[in-house]
């Protein structure tokens, strides 16, 4: 295809040359009771497997390329749990990649460090050049990208994409505004790499009308990969992005740490929409109604997430601003010769 051009949208920045995506990945089970990834990639690797099969018996020997497809924490998804030592999307640090690992290192540790192998190595050429890690969340959030980058063209590109063909399906951009070398998750050990979050879904539960928007969002995303590689020209626009500031925990007793509220119900299963000074924001177990103290309108996400009590958030809370993105095509052979050239050049 020569073009995707979208006349709705205003152009942004000037054309923008980015490299081939040749190795992209699809991992689910990060978390093990988050089913919908799981049974995903399952289901994924049983069609590849059949399509080779397939290719076997009409004796066609090449295999088109294909995505790569994880179940990343095998030993959690077998026991139907979140993790099995630690939380393994905290794993990905440079510092816990690269530091020493003792006999008695967590499992997911040790399983961070294999699928960096895979995938990675982070930060490296070698990595691959997309990670897609799939996740469900409790919270009312539809369909969310994740991501540390708020200038990464490919994943807000794949983003707006998913918006044009779901549209019925609410849809975010979050951004964690943490270094490189910092960020913690799956994702991260990607040249490029984001985050699908679905919800609400029960852990340890799998509900087919968000396993079947995850399997839409996940095609719509390798489609966009294919029409990027074969030279299609993406026009540039724009994207809200909700920045994350900061997170609430729930109100705790200062002897017992035990948690003294719920998330009052004006709030609860209300993502994304604005919190404003003096909102309702818990309810005590006595019944009294604790307001939002915040000193401006904020947007509330992951509000009442199951897993998130261990780690003391009742929610977390972003900025949103709207971000310009430029149009975007896959460099050709001579314009990755040049830039290889070129950095060469200034390397000598």
């Amino acid at each position: 295809a020569e073009s995707l051009l979208y006349p709705d949208r205003m152009e942004a920045l000037e054309l923008v040359r980015l490299p081939r995506l040749s190795r992209v990945a699809v991992c689910g089970g990060t978390h093990g009771n988050e089913l919908s990834g799981v049974y995903l990639v399952r289901e994924l690797l049983k069609e590849k497997e059949q399509r080779t099969e397939k290719r076997r018996a009409e004796e066609e020997l090449e295999e088109p390329a294909s995505p790569l497809m994880l179940l990343s924490n095998p030993r959690a998804i077998q026991q139907c749990r979140r993790y099995v030592d630690t939380d393994m999307n905290r794993c990905f640090t440079h510092a816990a990649l690269s530091g020493p690992l003792s006999d008695t290192a967590p499992y997911e540790a040790v399983r961070s460090r294999e699928l960096n192998t895979v995938l990675g190595p982070k930060g490296s050429q070698r990595a691959v050049d997309l990670v897609c890690d799939l996740h469900n969340t409790t919270s009312n959030m539809g369909l969310c990208f994740i991501a540390y980058s708020d200038s990464d063209w490919i994943c807000l590109h794949i983003f707006q994409h998913l918006q044009r063909q779901i549209p019925d399906i609410p849809m975010r951009f979050i951004h964690f505004d943490v270094s490189r070398k910092e960020s913690y998750s799956l994702d991260s050990v990607g040249k490029h790499g984001f985050a699908m979050e679905i919800g609400p879904q029960p852990h340890g539960v799998v509900r087919s009308n968000v396993y079947t928007v995850m399997r839409a969002g996940v095609q719509h995303m390798l489609d966009w990969v294919h029409f990027f590689n074969s030279g299609t020209v993406f026009k540039g626009g724009f994207v809200d992005v909700f920045t994350m500031v900061k997170n609430i925990d729930y109100p705790r007793d200062s002897l017992t740490h035990n948690i003294t509220a719920a998330i009052h119900p004006l709030l609860q299963d209300r993502d994304f929409c604005l919190l404003h000074p003096e909102d309702p924001l818990f309810q005590t177990f006595s019944g009294e109604t604790l307001r939002y103290k915040g000193t401006e309108p904020l947007y509330p996400f992951f509000i009442n997430e199951c897993a998130y009590y261990e780690k003391g958030i009742a929610l977390s809370l972003a900025r949103k601003r709207r971000v310009m993105i430029p149009a975007i095509r896959v460099q050709t052979e001579e314009e990755r010769q040049a830039r290889e050239q070129h950095f060469t050049s200034e390397e000598e």
